[in-house]
């Protein structure tokens, strides 16, 4: 079979407050162009719906694994929709195992999908990276940033961009972050630790598509690369 590639893509470039179709579209032909090389496993976040869902159960005081159900239950709507999206070409259900994915990509391009099961402490990008881990492959992060910052540039201008990282440096600066529901940080914090423990290459990258393409295709990109 192709290479797997694993790409975790953000609920704020699916469905942010006003959706980009013209972005979705070179999302979606990035991928069709690399078809010939690749299958694809899509891990869908939850974004601002997600966000809204927590805030909402948040302040009534409901536990963190009721919140984080309602969560996962907006991946896997935002999940539905891309499948939608892509039409034939991708799966005609919503998995919610790695052996159905694995089933799912015998006999589709892509396969889209939102968290897989409830796990502590974890957001969309911690089950990304347990299927990179899976499929023994890489693991791409496209989100509405171009890469990591040593810290939040959409609050801090003085933030600098770090184009590589060691796991353990990139294990270290998520550790530092306390878990939330929803969170905002580019990887969570099981994501982090897992891709340290098995090696896994991994990178993030932001809304310009090219980038992207660079990346399956080994050329030169803007975002971070965490690997070493």
């Amino acid at each position: 079979m192709k290479k797997v590639m694993v790409i975790s893509l953000g609920g704020s470039i699916i469905i942010p407050d006003k959706i980009d179709i013209s972005l979705l579209k070179k999302f979606k032909k990035v991928l069709q162009s690399n078809y010939p090389k690749y299958k694809f496993v899509v891990v869908c976040g939850g974004g601002a719906i997600a966000r809204k869902y927590i805030s909402l159960l948040k302040a009534e005081k409901k536990s963190r694994r009721e919140i984080s159900l309602a969560g996962i239950r907006a991946t896997r709507m935002n999940a539905t929709t891309m499948i939608q999206f892509f039409g034939k070409e991708a799966n005609d259900y919503i998995p919610t195992s790695m052996n159905s994915i694995s089933n799912l990509l015998k006999k589709n391009s892509v396969v889209f999908c939102g968290a897989l099961r409830y796990a502590e402490n974890e957001t969309s990008d911690g089950t990304a990276a347990k299927l990179a881990n899976y499929f023994n492959t890489e693991f791409i992060n496209v989100t509405n940033i171009e890469g990591l910052y040593d810290k939040n540039p959409t609050k801090y201008r003085s933030a600098k961009f770090i184009p590589s990282i060691s796991w353990l440096k990139f294990e270290e600066m998520a550790l530092k972050i306390k878990f939330a529901p929803g969170q905002h940080f580019v990887l969570d914090q099981n994501a982090a630790t897992l891709i340290r423990k098995k090696k896994i290459k991994s990178y993030i990258t932001g809304k310009n598509m090219k980038n992207l393409d660079n990346i399956l295709n080994r050329k030169k990109f803007r975002g971070t690369t965490i690997n070493g």
